[in-house]
Order: structure tokens, then sequence, then C-alpha cells
């Protein structure tokens, strides 16, 4: 009877003493090999699997007490997949709790307005905490990894900041820019301006291309816009720099010679009358209304002040005087 007791009582100091192990380490800061320290927990994840990564990246000496408390307090199966980025030393229950919540850490990506495709892709393929799966993908194979319904990815993208975890695929971020551009262009198409010369919402998305290629100024966009409607009405060429130099491409070099002017592409509105084929850039939602609501003007031209306005004009008398002013 009395070996029993005293086994009871060994066995309850041992339990004790265990549960004082761990519990000491439960409140200790885990001393950090650096900050910020950066790890990344994969879908999947065993309890094990995540101390012993916790180990290898120096944040643990030892893992046994980390899943001790995990079992115990019942996070083994509440854990959260993602990145995260420890800036200070963090007991392992705060650890627990950041990683419960699922507090991980967002990189961020910006896609400019105005930006082409190219652009775009290059810009994407910079980012070092992009998982890049858009290298070796044809612009047909990234539409229909997106699930576009267009054939050519131009102007297809909404300019804005996009977060994401490191690690997330490029291709991610694409799917999301395309959905917002789509709505974005229905939203506006639904409150357009009547008597507009378009036959669907994707021309206004090429027209929008345009006005954000041709100004910088947020307030000229709807007269920008006017000016385009206005000639397309009349059955004018657009005459627009920006559509040429688009259809030059990469071999652009800065300088819009009098023979490029000439030289007919699809893409020339010198050449040719009516929009061309696609958006020659990402528009942003800005340029996008004001395609479909443009200002009330009789204007016919417009020509660079050379402070990034334009003066307007209605009559080519008008127009020849301001480019003499402006441009001679």
């Amino acid at each position: 009877m009395k070996i029993i007791k005293s086994l009871l009582l060994i066995g309850l100091l041992a339990a004790m003493a265990l549960a004082g192990w761990v519990a000491w380490f439960a409140y200790q800061p885990l001393a950090l090999p650096t900050t910020p320290l950066q790890f990344t927990i994969t879908p999947g994840t065993s309890l094990k699997g995540l101390a012993a990564q916790l180990k290898k990246t120096g944040i643990l000496e030892e893992g046994i007490r980390f899943r001790i408390i995990g079992r115990v307090m019942g996070y083994a199966s509440r854990v959260q997949s993602g990145t995260y980025a420890l800036d200070r030393p963090l007991t392992p229950l705060e650890l627990y709790g950041k990683l419960v919540r699922g507090e991980v850490t967002q990189a961020a990506i910006l896609l400019v307005e105005g930006w082409n495709i190219r652009e775009v892709r290059q810009e994407l393929a910079r980012h070092p905490q992009l998982n890049h799966k858009l290298v070796d993908m044809t612009d047909a194979e990234v539409l229909a990894a997106i699930d576009a319904e267009e054939i050519h990815p131009e102007g297809l993208f909404f300019p804005d900041t996009y977060f994401f975890s490191p690690g997330s695929a490029d291709i991610e971020i694409l799917r999301r820019a395309y959905r917002i551009q789509k709505q974005k262009l229905n939203e506006a198409w639904e409150t357009r301006s009547p008597g507009l010369p378009y036959k669907s919402p994707y021309e206004a998305l090429i027209m929008a291309s345009i006005i954000e290629k041709e100004t910088g100024a947020a307030e000229e966009r709807p007269l920008i816009a006017a000016v385009f409607i206005n000639r397309t009405n009349k059955g004018m060429r657009l005459q627009t720099d920006p559509t040429v130099i688009y259809g030059i491409g990469a071999l652009f070099d800065g300088n819009l010679r009098k023979a490029d002017l000439q030289r007919d592409t699809p893409y020339n509105t010198y050449t040719r009358k009516g929009l061309p084929p696609t958006p020659i850039a990402m528009p942003g939602e800005a340029a996008i209304r004001a395609a479909l609501n443009p200002a009330r003007s009789d204007a016919l031209y417009f020509v660079a002040r050379g402070n990034g306005t334009h003066v307007f004009s209605a009559t080519l008398d008008e127009h020849n005087r301001a480019v003499n002013r402006y441009q001679r």
C-alpha cells in the first residue's frame, strides 16, 4: 500500500513538474534569431510539422512543449496557413494566438493606370514575393486561366494596389484585376450618357484606354472623351498619337515621326476611321467613366500646352492658332 501511495505521489509530483515546465515555457518570450522574421505555414501542416518548422527557423529550441500547449489548448486544428512575420519576441501563447487568428503578413503590388499588358507582366515577373506562373504562359493561356471572354488581354485589368500573401500566384492578381475591371466597366455602362457611339462595353473600354493615354489631368478626361466622340459622330478620324505608338509596339524609340503617322497598322487612327481593334492600355475608373459620360462640348481638337494640360478648340482655325502658340 505504501508503495502504491509512493508511486502515486511520485506520479503527481512528476505531473506537477511537467505542468510547471510547460507553463513556464508558455509565458516566456521566444528568442528570435533575427527581426523581422518571416515563415510560411502551408495548408495541411500538422502540429508536429509546425513545431519542426519553427525549430528549423530558429524560433523554438525544442518542439515538445510547444506541441503539448497546442494539444491542451485545442489549437492543433485551428492554426491557419499563410505567411507570418514576427517583428518582436512573442511567448508561445502569443504566437499561437497570432497563428489561430490568421494574422498573415501581406505583400503588395501596384498596377499603374496607362500601363500596357507587357508592362503589367514585367512588373508581376519582377515581384520577389509572387509565385511566378505567368512566365511560360501565352496571352491566350492567361485569358483561359482567368476565364476571360475576350481574346486580347490589353486593357482588361483594373489598375490598383493589390495586397496578397507572399507566395501567392501571379495569375491570381490578374484574375482579381480582371474581375474588378469587368465590374467597373459594367457599372459605368449602366449609367452611361444617351447617344454614345459605342456598340458594346468593350468599345467603351477601348475609348477609355485612349483617354487614359492622352491626359494625366483628371479634370480633362471628360473633355478628351467629348472630342473623340464628336469626331466619331462626324465621321472624322480620331488621329490620336497613343494608338499609333501602340501599333509600333516595343520598337518605339520615344520619337514619333511623320512616317509613323503615315504607316498603316490596325492601330493607326490617322490612316483608319473608328476605334482601334483593342484597348491600348489599362484605363482607370475615371477614364472609363469619362468615356461613358463625356463633357458637353463642341470641341473637335486639342493641343498640349506643355504643362500636362491641353487647349480645346471647336474649329480648325482655332486649333491651328493654339498649335502655333504652344507647339511652334
